[in-house]
Formats: C-alpha cells, structure tokens, sequence
C-alpha cells in the first residue's frame, strides 16, 4: 500500500547513504562506459559522437566571460530557488518556473556563442532545412513517406525522414504563420522546453500535493536538461507530452467532474499529437497509465477505467485526424524503421556499447539531484512518476533503434525522472541542487555540444 508520504523523512543512515551512494554507483557506471566507448574508438570503430564517448560533441574546454551568465543564473536559483518556490502563490510559480528555466537554458547556451541559439537548428540534417521543400499543405501529408527512404528522388534529411511527419508539420506550420527563420525556430524550442517546467509541477501535484511540487520546482527549472532545451526541437516535444501525462493526471485527481473528463481528454490529444512529433514517445504510455492506476484506492476502478478510457478516446481521435488527412501513423513507423535500418544511424553503431552509453547519457542529462533521488526513493504514490518515466526509457534503449543522442531524445522522459528529487531529504536538498548546477556548467564549458 502506498501510504508514506515523498516528503516524510526515512530513518538518519538511509537518507543519508541511500542518494550518495546512488550517485556513486552512477559516476562510476559513466566513467566505465566512456572509458569502454574512448577503447572503441581507438580500435577503430566510429561511434559518431564526434569525438566525445557518451555524449554527441566534441571534448575542448572553452572558458570565457559569458560563462558569468549561467553561473550568476545557478547561484540565484540555488541560492533563493527553494525558499522562491516555498513561498510563491501557485499560479506565480507556474510562471515563474517557466520563465527561470528559459533564462536558465538561454544562459548556458550563450556561453558558447552569441548564435548558439539558432546554430544547432541551422544544421542541414534539422527540420527548418526541410520547410522549403513543402509547397502545399494539401499534399504534404499524404505524400511524406515518399521522401523517406534515403534513395528517393528528394529525401528528407536525417531528422524528418526518422520521424512522424507531424515533427515537421509544426516548423511549416510556423513559417506560414509568418514566423520563418531560425530565430523563430529557437524560440519555439525555448518555450517549449520552458513550458514543459510548469506542467511538471502540475503533474507532480495531481499525483502528490502542492508541497511535493514546490520541493521538485527548483530542480526541474536547473536540471542539465537545460543544456537541449534552447537548442534542439526535443524542448517542443517535451512540452507537449508534459502536459499530456500532467492533464491525464489531473483526470484522475478527484472524483466524477466534467473538468477533469475534459482534463482526460485533453491530455489524451497532446499525448495522441506527441505520437506524431516522435515515434519513440509511444513509450510514455506506461507513465501515462500509471498516474492514473495508481489512484485506484481514491477514486476506484470505475474511474480509473474512465479516465484511461478518454485519454485513449483523446489520442484515437489524433491518429484518425492524421489518417484521414493522408498519414497511417505505423506506416510512418515502418518507413522509418527501413530507413534506419539501411542507413549509417544503427549499422556503424554497436548496439551492445550503445545500450550502456545510452544510459549513461541520460545520467548527465538529469544531473546528480535526480540520480541521488532515485537513491532515497521510497514506497510512496509520487514514485510512479520517476517509475514510470524509467519503464519508458528502458523500453526505448532495449529496442536498440536509440543509439547514441539520448541526453536530447530521452529529454520527455528525463524530465519525470527530475521527480525523483522530491525524496531527498529537506537538509540536503540544497546541496544536491547545486551538484545539478555545476554538472550542467561542467558539460557546457567541456564539450562542444552538437544540440
């Protein structure tokens, strides 16, 4: 029975040693694998990380003045995060957390340049590269996977080709709307990823309370996951699965209401529209369902069956929208895995090196907080979140078709696995958010990051 409670603090030894040595464990899981990776690498085989060994970029210690940035930016959010957090009205808090982790994911980014922001998305292989190739909105569903396998007439670059065509829908979409340009591209990025923060939190609190909620705040906002959400389109993907796993929560929060049907059902939309962003947020739903079943005790099974009911009516309701205009989701699916199949993205990578690194990759991006987190979890109802997000990313690595890249693609999911950090213990909660500040600093100022 889940009864204790996140913030109820376990024996003095266990709160102690459970985290440090979570993130021991870690460090030296991390360490082996880089040092197997850079053994690889030597030998002769190209683990295309550009030089790096578990993340994609490329080792050179760059130290400037604009490192001031982040580093005024993580001292004031440990410094005054927590106590901010503890203090704000909740829907200042939304905001607000909202708007530090732009400011937080900007700073870092700055640091490598003045055009960091629009750098990574001005790559051939990124989805801006491909708008001017959809002449009409009419044909361009129905059409897509023409341009899928890599020896088509006009192939889609590496990014599109690998996934739905709805994750390159939302840049033509944004250029039609008048807002072309990789400076708009950025900015999508940036709110997506910033917005992400809050929904978070709302989940948390759907699932736990407000003060489970207010403990993460801090975390989720100065996370290494900063470090792709200005620069990378995963931040727009993770705002839209975010909140599709925080409004089905929401549906599940309380007894019969029409608010929380619509809340169901609206979650069941983003998660359904986040299918056609990225094939891989499919492996959401464990999550998805979880911070619904594990209400059962409160609300009973009855509601349960009903809100699990309307996310799924909510997510049918997308994958009929897409096949009626011309896009069969598995078909997608099928072009792509064919695609990836013959292409250098899996066959010059080894799956048994990569089912490790990509792990490791995701121990970066989350930071020490969340790992140390993970180490003083306990048996309580919150737990499914980081749960949840874990059973995902294990069902992604296990298909082998992830390899490498993962501290930006596991980014919907890394952001749940940040949860975790509402089971430290209050007295050391400080110490490990600043862990997580200077993880993040460590990565951007000592590798050349592609994202």
């Amino acid at each position: 029975m889940l009864t204790d409670h996140p913030l109820t603090e376990p024996s003095t030894r266990r709160r102690t040693w459970g985290p440090v040595l979570a993130v021991a464990g870690a460090a030296l899981f991390v360490t082996v694998v880089h040092l197997v990776g850079q053994r690889l690498e030597e030998t002769g085989t190209d683990l295309r990380l550009l030089g790096s060994a578990v993340m994609r970029g490329t080792p050179d210690v760059v130290l400037t003045p604009r490192v001031l940035m982040p580093v005024v930016v993580g001292a004031a959010g440990v410094l005054w995060g927590p106590s901010w957090a503890a203090r704000l009205r909740w829907r200042h808090l939304l905001w607000g957390s909202a708007a530090a982790a732009a400011v937080w994911a900007v700073a870092l980014a700055l640091t490598s340049g003045w055009g960091r922001l629009t750098e990574p998305l001005g790559s051939v292989y990124e989805y801006p590269n491909d708008v001017p190739k959809v002449e009409s909105l009419g044909s361009f569903l129905p059409t897509f996977l023409d341009s899928v396998p890599p020896d088509s007439a006009d192939p889609w670059t590496a990014h599109v080709g690998g996934h739905p065509a709805g994750a390159l829908l939302v840049f033509v979409l944004l250029d039609r709307a008048g807002l072309g340009g990789l400076g708009w591209a950025a900015a999508l990025c940036i709110a997506g990823g910033a917005l992400a923060v809050p929904a978070v939190l709302v989940g948390v609190r759907a699932v736990a309370d407000e003060a489970a909620a207010r403990v993460v705040a801090p975390f989720v906002v100065l996370a290494p996951t900063a470090l792709f959400v200005a620069t990378s389109a995963d931040g727009f993907f993770t705002l839209v699965s975010a909140w599709g796993i925080a409004l089905v929560a929401v549906g599940a929060a309380g007894g019969p209401g029409r608010r929380r049907d619509v809340a169901a059902l609206a979650g069941g939309l983003l998660l359904g529209l986040g299918l056609f962003l990225s094939f891989g947020l499919a492996a959401l739903a464990p999550l998805a369902a979880a911070v619904v079943v594990v209400r059962h005790r409160e609300i009973g099974w009855g509601r349960v069956l009903r809100v699990l009911l309307l996310g799924a009516a909510g997510t049918l309701v997308v994958v009929a929208l897409f096949a009626v205009a011309g896009y069969w989701w598995f078909d997608g699916l099928a072009a792509t895995d064919a695609r990836l199949a013959t292409g250098q993205a899996l066959t010059n990578r080894p799956w048994s090196y990569f089912v490790w690194a990509n792990v490791a990759a995701g121990i970066l991006a989350v930071g020490p907080a969340a790992v140390a987190g993970l180490g003083a979890l306990r048996r309580a109802r919150l737990a499914v979140l980081p749960l949840g997000a874990l059973a995902g990313v294990l069902v992604s690595d296990l298909t082998g078709v992830v390899r490498g890249e993962t501290e930006r693609i596991w980014l919907p999911f890394e952001v749940w696995v940040l949860v975790a950090t509402a089971f430290l213990p209050a007295r050391h909660r400080r110490f490990w958010l600043a862990g997580g500040v200077v993880c993040a600093l460590v990565l951007e100022v000592g590798l050349r990051l592609e994202w």
